[in-house]
């Protein structure tokens, strides 16, 4: 958990996120495409890992000059990004057919490579249609209590930084594990999550949140499932690896549904699974991701 001596800027959350994900572009000689983009304040000092890995897809989006839609990426988290620095990222353009595009990015900070990701873009194209369904009997996001009401009353430093910076409300169900996370050992767990604020009518911009928001809460069912909660003492997580496919457009500012499990964990690693629902019920996006988690040895 964070010191206490950490403390949350202030400022508009939905802001702060659409300013890292505003790329600049730089006229480097190198044979690939260049963008430069700021990171956000986090209360650890590292790079929020859904931030360096939406700039990422923007950055390969940037280079696809058709109206070729990202449907997939597999990114690797290398080092811990620092928030005091802005990041380079580094586009090849690795392939362009008939109905496909690859594109490979790195983002480096001090000339290191801090994430690397290889994505792949299609045109819209008929075909085979099917999806799993959304689980039944989860309650709706208007019945369930936001970030803001759960912690608002939690006099920390941190469960201020959780309630007031993030820039897109999450709901859990069954109750988050931000200070409790024994009541109930399962490695199941949904979460429906909508930005605070209109986002612009951009569709790769809500592709790119949507993968910003993917990194939240993706690893709680590995948690979960042994009672730990984030204020769990000497808890470490990081990501380690995140995969996400696109199967259908959806506006990050209406809510959408977050289905999390965990298959499994050993050796200070597990691995988390997320499929992604509209209101609807239709099946938007999945992902994969592991992630180091540890916490300190009984003895």
């Amino acid at each position: 958990m964070a010191s206490l001596d950490d403390s949350s800027p202030a400022g508009d959350p939905v802001a702060s996120m659409l300013n890292a994900l505003t790329l600049e572009g730089s006229q480097a000689s190198t044979g690939e495409d260049i963008f430069t983009a700021p990171s956000q304040w986090q209360p650890h000092g590292r790079v929020f890992g859904g931030q360096v890995m939406a700039q990422a897809a923007l950055a390969a989006m940037h280079t696809i000059p058709t109206k070729r839609a990202i449907h997939s990426l597999h990114g690797y988290f290398l080092r811990p990004g620092d928030i005091s620095e802005s990041i380079t990222l580094s586009a090849d353009r690795i392939h362009d057919g008939r109905s496909f595009s690859t594109r490979r990015v790195q983002a480096y900070q001090h000339a290191q490579p801090i994430f690397s990701m290889i994505s792949s873009f299609q045109d819209e194209d008929p075909g085979l249609d099917h999806h799993a369904p959304m689980p039944e009997g989860i309650p709706d996001p208007e019945s369930l209590p936001s970030a803001q009401e759960v912690l608002g009353a939690i006099n920390h430093p941190l469960a201020d930084v959780w309630a007031t910076t993030r820039a897109f409300d999450l709901r859990h169900h069954p109750s988050p594990i931000y200070i409790d996370g024994n009541r109930e050992r399962t490695p199941h767990q949904a979460v429906w999550l909508k930005a605070l604020s209109p986002l612009p009518d951009d569709e790769n911009l809500h592709r790119a949140a949507l993968a910003y928001a993917s990194d939240f809460s993706i690893l709680e069912p590995v948690m979960r499932a042994h009672g730990i909660s984030w204020s769990t003492p000497g808890l470490k997580v990081a990501s380690l690896d995140h995969a996400m496919w696109w199967h259908r457009f959806h506006r990050v500012d209406e809510w959408f549904l977050y289905v999390q499990e965990s298959p499994f964990a050993r050796g200070g690693r597990g691995l988390a699974l997320g499929r992604i629902f509209n209101q609807q019920g239709e099946l938007i996006a999945s992902v994969a991701q592991e992630g180091m988690v540890r916490i300190p040895s009984p003895s």
